[in-house]
């Protein structure tokens, strides 16, 4: 996020884990301003169902934004129902070329069970690479542990709950009240 137009607001943590046919979204609760803690619960990943097609959808960022970026993104996903790359684009284009949208600040981890892609305001559609994506100021820190795990025997769900413990432990703007989406 702009730290001109949000000065010490953080975002959150959100990972998508792929394996064995299963794609796992996990977000963590915590909303942050400063040092301080705002809010512990915060629900941040979302389960939509356009068309009858079961889409999650992880947010970081601001959380008026993210919802005007889901609703958007469920008009298209109507639209084309079950063409999720092509909702992803299209609202990658809405978003980077629309006046009022451009201003959004927010990240986006969308999947339906198969593809997993991360939508920004820059018009990016991103899939990830090695099964595994993450958002947000702990974002990393999940990735990186996610991936390692990923060497093991677990399964999507144990990957992504481990890998953000793991990233709780390490991110002052990460805790471990989990909200966590399955599809497959």
């Amino acid at each position: 996020m702009s730290e001109d137009k949000f000065p010490g607001w953080h975002g959150t943590t959100i990972l998508a884990v792929r394996r064995g046919g299963r794609v796992v979204v996990a977000g963590d609760g915590q909303v942050s301003v400063g040092q301080t803690v705002m809010k512990g619960t915060a629900r941040k990943v979302r389960r939509l169902s356009p068309g009858g097609h079961d889409v999650v959808v992880g947010f970081a960022g601001s959380t008026a934004d993210a919802f005007t970026l889901l609703e958007r993104l469920e008009k298209r996903l109507e639209a084309a129902p079950g063409q999720l790359a092509r909702a992803c684009v299209d609202l990658a284009k809405d978003w980077r070329m629309d006046k009022y949208l451009r201003n959004l600040e927010a990240m986006l981890i969308v999947t339906d069970g198969r593809d997993i892609f991360v939508v920004t305001g820059a018009g990016d559609v991103l899939e990830p690479e090695h099964d595994v994506a993450a958002i947000g100021s702990g974002g990393n820190f999940a990735l990186a542990a996610a991936r390692g795990l990923m060497e093991g025997d677990l399964d999507a769900e144990a990957v992504a709950r481990k890998a953000m413990a793991i990233a709780a432990d390490i991110c002052v703007y990460t805790n471990g009240n989990l909200t966590v989406e399955v599809l497959g």
